[in-house]
């Protein structure tokens, strides 16, 4: 199945996860005046949750094809699932605090064209980085929880 935990579309699927959280972080850090914002602060904590998990199953499905291993176990496709879910839910609550806070900046508060002066743009950016990662890690757990059912 696509994105199995232990083949090559895991793999990249696991990488993927982690390059978009990791480019939504550099487009957030870049912004300047992003640290006045909570939300902002927690989709940076999210996202960098995010790369440790995805960064860690992607070394796990790297390690499991070079030794050609499979990772079809019941209790490491149930760790898998927990772990996916966990952090799938932070990084949408994250992603979805920060897009209403960056339209509540653009669009009512008008920061971005009068003082603060905050970068609306490279915040917008951010936060769709930060949806893309969120649904390819969704994806990685309805494909865990399938498998999860068939071991």
């Amino acid at each position: 199945m696509f994105g199995s935990p232990g083949r090559m579309s895991g793999l990249v699927l696991r990488c993927a996860q982690w390059l978009f959280a990791a480019v939504s972080i550099g487009f957030m850090v870049t912004a300047p005046g992003f640290f006045n914002s909570t939300a902002f602060c927690y989709l940076i904590a999210s996202m960098g949750l995010q790369i440790l998990w995805s960064f860690g199953l992607a070394c796990l499905d790297l390690h499991a094809l070079r030794m050609k291993k499979s990772l079809r176990n019941s209790v490491l496709l149930c760790l898998f699932a927990i772990g996916d879910w966990v952090v799938s839910t932070l990084s949408l609550a994250a992603a979805s605090s920060s897009a209403g806070v960056a339209i509540l900046y653009s669009r009512d508060l008008d920061y971005c064209r009068s003082p603060p002066y905050i970068s609306c743009s490279k915040i917008e950016i951010s936060v769709a980085f930060a949806f893309i990662s969120w649904f390819l890690l969704g994806l990685s757990s309805l494909v865990t929880f399938w498998l999860l059912g068939t071991v």
